[in-house]
C-alpha cells in the first residue's frame, strides 16, 4: 500500500485535500470510530450520534464513488482510543505513509503524530483548504499586533475575498451593522416563527441512535429530538431553507431569547459546517446573493456573513496561535467546581433552566444563550475555566475544540486576559430581562442585588465588579461599571459580598 488516507470525523468533505490524487490501486481510506473520542469529555448523546451518523454516511458516499474504505466501527475490536485503533490499522496495512488533512484539534494532531512515530510510518499532513484563511496566513496577520481584534481581521477578509464590497469599499458604506442586530422580541414575543427543517433519521441514523443509547446510557442529553443534517444533501437543504425563510429576520433578532423558542431565526448550520458537510464559501455566497437579489436586508446578510467569514476564521486562527497554553488559561485564578445543574438543568434560576434544558434536549443553544447565560454565570461565579471548557465541548452538537475553546476561554470567561476581547462579557439580570422573557417566570428579581429575591446574576455581577474594581477602573470599556461600584457604601458592599457568598455556597454546589 502506498498511502493509508485517514479521514477524521470532522473532515467529511469529498474535497478533503487528503483525497486529492488518490489511486485506488495503491491507496486506501481509513475511518475510525473510537469510544475514547466520545468519553474524552462527557459528551451529549446527540453530539456522539451526529458524528457517528455523519461519518457512516460519508463512508457510504466514498464507497459509491468507488473508493476503497476501511471503516473501524465503535464496537469493533482494537481498544477504545483513537491511538490504539490507528496503531492496529497501521500494523495491519503496513502503508508507506499515513496521509491526512491537518487535524482540527491540537490533542488529536499530537496523538496521531505519536502513533506514527512509534510505528515508524511517515506522516504526511496536507493543509486544510476548507478554511478561507490558512493557519500560516493568520499567524502572519497577527504577527507584531499588540491586540488581536476580529473586526480588523474581518475587514481584511472582506477585501481579500471581495465579499459585500463595491469598488473597494463595503456595501452600505459600513463594515459592520452589529448595532442594528441587537433587538429583543418585545413584550409580544417572537410571534410565528418559521421552523427549521427536520431530517428524519434514516436506517443508518436509527442504528447509530440505538448504538449510542446502548453504549452511553449515562451520558447527558436526549436523542428524542434528533433531526440534524448528517449528509451533504441534508446540509444543502438546511442552508437553502435558512437563506429563504430565516435569514431575512436573523439580523434584527439574533441576540433575542424566549421561552420554548430553541432556534429562533438562527441558521443551525454550525454543526454541518464544522463536520465539513458545507463549505463556508458556498454559505457566504448564498447569503450575499440573497441580499443582492433583494430577498434579505443588508444588516442580516452582513451579520451572518461576519459570523462565518470573520469570527469563525478568526477563532480558528487564535486557537492554533495560542495552543496549547489556551487550554490552561485562567486570568482570574478561578477554581470553583462546575455546579451539578449544568448537567441537569435543575436550578431555580429560570434563565439557566431554559438554556440548559434546551441544550440537553437538542444539543443546541445559540450564541447569546451560551455567552450571556451559561458563560456569564460561570465567569461571575468563578468556575474553573478548564471545567467550563469541557462542559461546552461536551454538550453541543457543533462543538469542535478549535471553535469552542477560544470562544469559551476568550469570550465567555475572559480566561486569556483579553487576548482578543477588550473587556469581560459580564452582565446583571437586567440584561437577561431586556433580551428575554426568562425573568418573568423566575422566583428571582433581576433588579435586586441583595435579599431573598435577589437575582444571582445581579448579586454576583456586583460582587465581581467589587472584587476587580482596581483592574476594571483602568479599562475604558469597564470604567463606567466601576464608577457605579464606587457609589456603593461600605455597608452595601458588605451586604453584596455576604449575599454572593451565600449564593456560591448554596446554588453552586458541585
Amino acid at each position: 500500500m502506498r498511502n493509508l488516507i485517514l479521514i477524521l470525523g470532522d473532515q467529511l468533505s469529498a474535497d478533503n485535500p487528503a483525497l486529492a490524487g488518490i489511486d485506488i490501486a495503491q491507496d486506501r481510506v481509513l475511518m475510525i470510530e473510537a469510544v475514547g473520542e466520545a468519553t474524552h469529555v462527557w459528551s451529549h448523546r446527540a453530539r456522539i450520534a451526529i458524528f457517528l451518523s455523519a461519518m457512516r454516511h460519508f463512508a457510504a458516499q466514498l464507497r459509491k464513488l468507488g473508493l476503497p474504505v476501511d471503516y473501524i466501527a465503535l464496537e469493533d475490536d482494537g481498544g477504545d482510543s483513537l491511538q490504539e485503533r490507528l496503531s492496529s490499522a497501521l500494523a495491519l496495512a503496513k502503508p508507506r505513509r499515513l496521509l491526512l488533512c491537518e487535524p482540527g484539534e491540537h490533542r488529536v494532531a499530537g496523538d496521531i503524530a505519536e502513533v506514527c512515530n512509534k510505528a515508524g510510518v511517515p506522516l504526511s499532513i496536507r493543509p486544510d483548504t476548507h478554511f478561507l484563511c490558512s493557519r500560516e496566513d493568520f499567524a502572519a496577520w497577527a504577527k507584531g499586533r499588540r491586540e488581536l481584534r476580529m473586526e480588523f481581521f474581518y475587514r481584511e477578509m472582506r477585501r481579500r475575498n471581495n465579499v459585500l464590497m463595491q469598488d473597494g469599499k463595503p456595501e452600505g458604506g459600513r463594515w459592520n451593522f452589529d448595532a442594528e442586530n441587537r433587538a429583543g422580541f418585545g413584550k409580544g414575543g417572537p410571534g410565528e416563527l418559521p421552523q427549521p427543517p427536520r431530517f428524519a433519521p434514516d436506517t443508518i441514523t436509527r442504528e447509530v441512535i440505538a448504538l449510542v443509547e446502548r453504549r452511553f446510557p449515562e451520558h447527558p442529553g436526549s436523542l428524542e429530538h434528533f433531526a440534524w443534517p448528517v449528509t451533504r444533501e441534508d446540509a444543502l437543504q438546511a442552508l437553502s431553507d435558512f437563506i429563504s425563510h430565516r435569514l431575512p429576520r436573523f439580523g434584527l433578532h439574533q441576540d433575542a431569547m424566549w421561552s420554548d423558542t430553541p432556534f429562533g431565526w438562527h441558521s443551525l448550520l454550525s454543526a454541518a459546517l464544522n463536520l465539513k458537510l458545507l463549505d463556508p464559501r458556498e454559505v457566504i455566497a448564498a447569503a450575499e446573493q440573497a441580499w443582492r437579489e433583494g430577498a434579505v436586508p443588508l444588516e442580516s446578510a452582513e451579520g451572518f456573513i461576519r459570523q462565518i467569514l470573520g469570527w469563525r476564521e478568526f477563532i480558528r486562527g487564535v486557537y492554533w496561535l495560542d495552543m496549547p497554553g489556551l487550554l490552561e488559561a485562567n486570568h482570574f485564578g478561578h477554581d470553583r467546581q462546575l455546579p451539578r445543574f449544568y448537567w441537569t438543568g435543575d436550578t431555580s434560576m429560570n434563565c439557566m433552566r431554559e438554556a440548559i434544558g434546551q441544550t440537553l434536549r437538542h444539543g443546541y443553544a445559540h450564541h447569546i444563550q451560551r455567552l450571556m447565560i451559561t458563560g456569564n454565570f460561570a465567569l461571575l461565579a468563578g468556575i474553573n475555566p478548564r471545567l467550563v471548557h469541557e462542559w461546552y465541548l461536551a454538550v453541543y452538537v457543533d462543538a469542535v475544540e478549535w471553535a469552542e475553546l477560544p470562544n469559551t476561554a476568550g469570550m465567555a470567561l475572559y480566561a486569556n486576559g483579553g487576548r482578543f476581547t477588550s473587556k469581560p462579557y459580564i452582565a446583571s439580570g437586567a440584561y437577561i430581562s431586556r433580551m428575554s422573557n426568562y425573568c418573568g417566570g423566575c422566583r428571582y428579581d433581576p433588579k435586586q442585588k441583595t435579599g431573598p429575591r435577589a437575582c444571582p446574576f445581579t448579586t454576583l455581577y456586583w460582587n465581581f465588579l467589587d472584587r476587580h474594581e482596581a483592574e476594571f477602573s483602568g479599562n475604558p470599556r469597564t470604567a463606567l461599571m466601576t464608577r457605579n461600584v464606587a457609589r456603593l457604601t461600605a455597608a452595601e458592599r458588605a451586604a453584596i459580598r455576604q449575599a454572593a457568598g451565600n449564593i456560591l455556597e448554596t446554588i453552586c454546589s458541585p
